[in-house]
């Protein structure tokens, strides 16, 4: 897929179908866009299918032909079995064995097709989801976007399963009506008719329910969004004694989807009864035609049980074909949610500049930065900043003044809405995909760790010696922790890092942060869960290292501030002011009330101690 995030032509609008009452259509569009992605597993797919159908066909021809030849004779007229018995387990054995190759050959191709369509699908899933802002994201539950990406994308392509075996039933099909009229063209006819009749009650249930299933996959949706809430928050549900009202929730969006299942399948199994009814219906009614062509002398017996036995034959390819349409809007419905995800443009532009070989710490700067979240409140007005490279700066405010914000700004986690911000000259908008990642690093309060080994968090898989992977962690301040682990830089730590405190998740994301040796190295109060020695300790290691980084911390603590060179101090969206810790003590009021706040809330935690 490519980065533009726009939807492919040859992916059918689901919601452009559905409104126009398209539903077969869609759906046959939808399989379509599918079998064009992997054209060799369907088409061995119905090559199977085509051989099984045969070989039904065929088993019936080898069991009047061993009636004839073999048990009529023997039981009836006394023969002998000798010349007899083995032509016919032969005959039976190569029917078997043809049967046997056309399932086979079936199913393992139709396994294919639907199983490597879906792995596309979720691979096209994730890497769109990952081109698309913050923005996007943080409008999508988590819960609705794994339901999506598991629940969707199954049934989406569930279609696919039956779709070859339907294609091959369809060729029986086919050459039962043709074989009747040519025939007899009364009883073509007749058979024509009652097969429209068939497939137009299939397509209008079908049309009927497409609602009820979309319905049927948003409240899917739901109750998967419920239930990751649930267990990601489950120490805030117990901590708060919010279990049954957890519960509560939960069970009334279950039920929901319950309900929605029974109501969609009562009218799905209507339209069933009546579609199973029609070919026995179907038969009876050209069994008395036929009688009546009979006495015509238009055809004769032979030829009417010949058509009634083809017409049992049928039952299966009408039923098959039923239920290919019955999927296809299933399927579409399901697909519509997928489609919505891929049809999502806002992806984060990028160019083609490269990262840097310069060692040294990269110089940030930004010129007239404004911007504002989702909700349209402004957070930045006309911001402007210059940060020397190599040098560390302390980015110092007020609550809900804008550091937090500015620090995923410089890492480009977000986009500014108005104005640029640049490294070394250079707009980060101009650097290619992955490419900012090798100058900058972004290290957040809440650290994300992921259910691994301690070195591969901090590796996150890149084929790194181990003796750098120590450094990384002794320069975080965490290397002695990790030996103490029962398997030290091998120890599993569980999902987000459970088994360890929040200071030691902290240091980890830290140490995988320096690691890549970032040239500006961004601290979104990335040491706030550490004792404030640990943290005063960590910032002079890093300034005391060869790191070749330009470091901004998000500082709240005096000892952190104290250590930068600089301190920009932010107060409703803009810069007041930009000096050395002792000249804005000295020259800004507001940077003045707030350090002494720090001091005082500092100095009432060491005495509540």
């Amino acid at each position: 897929m490519s980065d533009s995030g726009n939807r492919r032509s040859d992916e059918p609008d689901a919601t452009t179908n559905s409104l126009t009452g398209g539903v077969l259509g869609g759906g046959l569009s939808l399989a379509w866009s599918f079998i064009k992605r992997r054209p060799w597993s369907y088409v061995l797919a119905v090559i199977g299918g085509l051989l099984f159908v045969s070989a039904i066909v065929a088993s019936a021809v080898v069991i009047g032909r061993v009636s004839d030849d073999l048990i009529i004779p023997v039981l009836d007229q006394g023969a002998s079995t000798e010349g007899r018995l083995w032509p016919a387990l032969a005959l039976i054995a190569g029917v078997a064995l043809w049967k046997a190759a056309g399932i086979t050959l079936r199913r393992s191709a139709a396994g294919w097709l639907q199983f490597g369509t879906r792995a596309d699908a979720r691979k096209r899933l994730i890497h769109h989801q990952m081109a698309l802002d913050l923005a996007w994201h943080d409008r999508r539950s988590t819960g609705d976007l794994l339901s999506v990406s598991e629940v969707d994308t199954n049934q989406g392509t569930f279609v696919l399963a039956p779709m070859p075996y339907a294609t091959a039933s369809m060729v029986l099909l086919v050459g039962t009506v043709l074989l009747v009229t040519f025939t007899d063209m009364v009883l073509g006819a007749v058979i024509l008719v009652g097969l429209a009749i068939i497939v137009s009650v299939d397509v209008h249930g079908a049309f009927r329910t497409f609602g009820p299933f979309v319905d049927v996959q948003h409240a899917r949706g739901r109750v998967s969004e419920i239930a990751h809430e649930s267990v990601d928050g489950a120490l805030t549900v117990k901590a708060l004694g919010r279990e049954q009202d957890e519960t509560a929730r939960f069970t009334d969006a279950a039920e929901g989807l319950r309900d929605k299942i029974i109501s969609v399948n009562t009218l799905w199994m209507a339209y069933r009864a009546i579609v199973e009814s029609l070919p026995s219906l179907l038969t009876i009614v050209v069994v008395v035609v036929g009688a009546l062509r009979i006495e015509s002398g238009a055809v004769t017996a032979g030829n009417i049980v010949t058509i009634a036995y083809l017409l049992s034959l049928m039952r299966m390819p009408i039923a098959l074909l039923g239920f290919v349409i019955w999927e296809l809007a299933h399927s579409l419905a399901a697909w519509r949610r997928v489609q919505d995800v891929l049809d999502s443009e806002e992806v984060v532009p990028h160019g083609d500049a490269a990262g840097s070989t310069d060692a040294s710490g990269g110089a940030v700067g930004t010129r007239d930065v404004s911007f504002g979240y989702s909700d349209g409140e402004q957070i930045l007005a006309g911001l402007d900043l210059e940060i020397p490279g190599g040098s560390t700066v302390a980015i110092v405010g007020p609550t809900a003044s804008g550091k937090s914000t500015l620090a995923l700004l410089l890492a480009r986690l977000w986009d500014p809405q108005a104005g640029s911000i640049s490294i070394d000259d250079r707009d980060l908008r101009d650097f290619a995909r992955s490419e900012l990642a090798t100058e900058v690093a972004f290290v957040a309060q809440e650290s994300f760790l992921f259910d691994d080994t301690v070195e591969g968090n901090i590796t996150l898989g890149n084929p790194v010696p181990r003796d750098r992977v120590i450094e990384a962690a002794r320069l975080a301040g965490v290397d002695s922790v990790i030996e103490e682990l029962d398997y030290g830089y091998d120890t599993r730590i569980g999902e987000r890092g459970m088994s360890l405190s929040g200071g030691q998740r902290q240091r980890i994301a830290l140490a995988r942060a320096l690691l890549r040796s970032p040239r500006v190295l961004i601290l979104d109060d990335a040491t706030s869960a550490v004792d404030p020695s640990v943290e005063t300790t960590i910032l002079k290691g890093l300034r005391r290292s060869e790191l070749p980084s330009t470091v901004i911390v998000v500082a709240y603590r005096k000892s952190a501030i104290a250590l930068a060179d600089e301190v920009i101090y932010i107060e409703d969206g803009r810069v007041v002011a930009q000096g050395s810790h002792d000249e804005l003590l000295a020259s800004t009021p507001g940077y003045q009330r707030l350090i002494t706040a720090y001091e005082e809330d500092a100095a009432e935690r060491k005495g509540a101690r």
